[in-house]
């Protein structure tokens, strides 16, 4: 580690770039424990201060796929990557426009876990705790189950992923931004053709474009969203990266042209209001913006899928699912499965019942 440290903390003006070969050889020796937590600490350091390069990322995205369990429930599914240290101020519209998507035919992959640094905002898995799920009690083999019924699936990262996890004590010490902020989101744990991509600064639209080429994805929506999260505005102007056929493409969503432009009010969010506030545009109801949020993320999404010819169909589409309770109902059976999965049944203790489970899961 000492050799790769060489390197990339010379300084601004003498970091080199390590090679695709080197790097991974750096993210085994952080994710297996070899370096010491110090050499962690100043590596992620050198490497924010550089910044990473395209080579860089795609080798620690490879390793972090090698060590984390992925697995292909839905040949045709959306990978939804939001930002792992949450939300401080907006609405977490992917939650809610996941199980919009379930009832389009589209199946989803979430993923996150406790807040991590620099923001310490809001996470999904805050969300799912205010909904009364036991995250860390469920076993990824559970959550399986569940999408199974609804078409979504959460993946608790530090369960599919522990030796990620276990750089959270490292990672909370430095409390900025580490290359692990960008390839978290990035494992694919459900063996996604389509991801939607939050980024904050526009610089990185290029970096993040090459990433997806490398890394095969069949399409690739790279948003420049609310708080550097993959969703889009609803009262401005979003920018946004295609990539198709290994092609990039800018291009700019405008709510106001299709006529969603909506103010959206000023809140104190906490994952109970989050979850409340979901729950409403589930329903076909609730404050007109975040309906509209949720609307215009499903009918963007539907369209990068080719579920749908343009954006404007698939606002209608998004729109009668909303209205006749087709989102909730997705979203209450994705619940329900959960919380009932959470139980033993009577006279079987839970590491019996999470063994069943599994053996179900396998059949």
């Amino acid at each position: 580690m000492i050799d790769y440290l060489k390197e990339v903390a010379r300084g601004k003006r003498g970091a080199r770039d390590l090679s695709y070969d080197d790097a991974w050889q750096a993210a085994e020796s952080i994710l297996n424990s070899a370096a010491t937590p110090a050499q962690i600490g100043a590596f992620l350091a050198a490497e924010r201060i550089k910044l990473e390069s395209i080579d860089e990322l795609e080798a620690f995205v490879r390793v972090c796929r090698g060590f984390a369990r992925r697995e292909q429930l839905f040949p045709e599914n959306l990978d939804c990557a939001g930002p792992y240290d949450g939300r401080k101020s907006s609405f977490i519209a992917t939650f809610p426009t996941a199980f919009l998507l379930s009832a389009a035919g589209l199946p989803v992959t979430l993923h996150g876990c406790a807040p991590l640094p620099p923001k310490w905002g809001i996470t999904l898995h805050d969300i799912l705790t205010a909904a009364g799920i036991d995250i860390s009690g469920l076993s990824p083999d559970k959550f399986i189950l569940a999408a199974r019924e609804s078409g979504v699936l959460y993946v608790n990262s530090e369960q599919w992923s522990p030796k990620l996890g276990s750089l959270r004590p490292i990672r909370e010490e430095l409390g900025m931004r580490t290359i692990f902020n960008t390839v978290e989101k990035l494992v694919d744990y459900g063996h996604s053709p389509f991801i939607v991509y939050g980024i904050y600064h526009n610089t990185v639209f290029d970096r993040i474009s090459r990433l997806m080429i490398k890394l095969g994805y069949r399409k690739a929506l790279i948003v420049q969203g609310q708080e550097g999260s993959e969703d889009l505005f609803i009262d401005r102007p979003t920018r946004i990266y295609i990539v198709e056929n290994g092609e990039p493409s800018m291009s700019v969503i405008d709510p106001e042209i299709i006529g969603l432009d909506t103010p959206v009010p000023d809140v104190e969010w906490t994952p109970a209001l989050q979850l409340s506030t979901a729950e409403e545009v589930l329903h076909g109801a609730g404050h007109l913006a975040f309906y509209h949020q949720t609307l215009l993320n499903g009918a963007v999404r539907l369209k990068l899928a080719g579920r749908v010819g343009s954006v404007e169909e698939g606002l209608y589409t998004c729109k009668n699912l909303l209205d006749s309770g087709a989102a909730m109902k997705k979203y209450n059976e994705w619940k329900k499965s959960l919380l009932t999965l959470a139980k033993p049944a009577s006279g079987i203790d839970s590491k019996t019942a999470d063994r069943n489970g599994a053996c179900r899961v396998q059949l």
